[in-house]
């Protein structure tokens, strides 16, 4: 194909020699005991939005372990989520030290019913190889994506043809489950989730009592970053928005990170001593928060 060096086709032909796997149809006679999901090349939006599939898996077959391989980017989207038995942090760098390689390894060969590699925004080599080496009786992976073939679908016993183009306004919690319906896997509840507990909800606690926060406060949150320039919103907007809820005489609070300082910055000099700021915590704790505001 255009565009693919001699040198990837020349992998991509010694991968096959090695690596070939006949197709064949799932028998979904005997439910699976163990599942593994590989989801270690999307960022933490792409995970959350996973959810459905998690559900989706739980709901078909409730009591198998569902095991997900996610990455020191992403997996603090899956912390505590009721939808997942275990999960394995891979950590690209990790791999270069035996302890990481053998802990990596385990994971993989314990032998799993199905392995599932989902494909949304882009397909990865690393989570097909990934796939690929897992100790599955069965592997499903992409065919291609929105008509760009992924080169080593070889690797799976059943290749899906993924286009989100077909329905442009579907979600993405819709639309990752397109790899798993041909087995006979799906669900309509397309809601994310994220689980939180008695600790989270204590921690949030204790942060509104050491602000002087009384309990009948409204609270307002406002998140003002986002991974992507092209995905945050103007700054101006938010400091506009922001005064329009102050009708309401309510506690406002910030979430974010240490890579959101030059947006949480702009906010602390626009409301100086107004304004309270919720960052760096744990995705279950923000939740347990969102759960308490108005």
């Amino acid at each position: 194909m255009p565009g693919r060096t001699l040198l990837s086709r020349l992998i991509s032909y010694i991968f096959k020699l090695f690596f070939f796997t006949k197709e064949k149809e799932y028998e979904n006679t005997i439910p699976p005991k163990s599942i593994l999901i590989v989801r270690q090349h999307n960022q933490f939006g792409d995970l959350l939005a996973s959810v459905s599939l998690f559900r989706a898996i739980k709901d078909t077959y409730p009591n198998t372990h569902l095991t997900v391989i996610v990455s020191p980017e992403n997996y603090y989207a899956i912390t505590k989520n009721k939808y997942i038995d275990d999960y394995f942090v891979y950590d690209k760098k990790k791999m270069f030290t035996w302890k990481g390689l053998s802990e990596f390894w385990e994971v993989i060969r314990k032998g799993y019913d199905l392995s599932i590699v989902p494909a949304t925004v882009s397909i990865s080599f690393t989570s097909c190889l990934i796939g690929k080496l897992s100790r599955s009786k069965y592997k499903i992976g992409p065919a291609s994506l929105a008509d760009k073939k992924n080169h080593y679908s070889y690797f799976f016993h059943k290749r899906v043809t993924l286009d989100w183009r077909k329905y442009p306004d579907s979600h993405v919690s819709d639309f990752i489950q397109d790899v798993i319906r041909p087995v006979g896997i799906s669900t309509k509840n397309f809601a994310s989730e994220i689980t939180y507990d008695k600790v989270d909800k204590d921690k949030v606690k204790a942060f509104l009592r050491n602000n002087s926060v009384e309990r009948n406060a409204h609270l307002i949150g406002f998140h003002v970053g986002a991974g992507k320039p092209r995905n945050r919103w103007s700054m101006q907007k938010f400091c506009d928005l922001i005064e329009k809820v102050k009708i309401f005489s309510p506690v406002i609070y910030v979430t974010g990170s240490s890579s959101d300082k030059n947006e949480i910055d702009f906010i602390r000099e626009k409301f100086p001593n107004e304004i309270l700021f919720f960052l760096n915590k744990s995705i279950p704790e923000l939740a347990a928060l969102i759960s308490m505001s108005d």
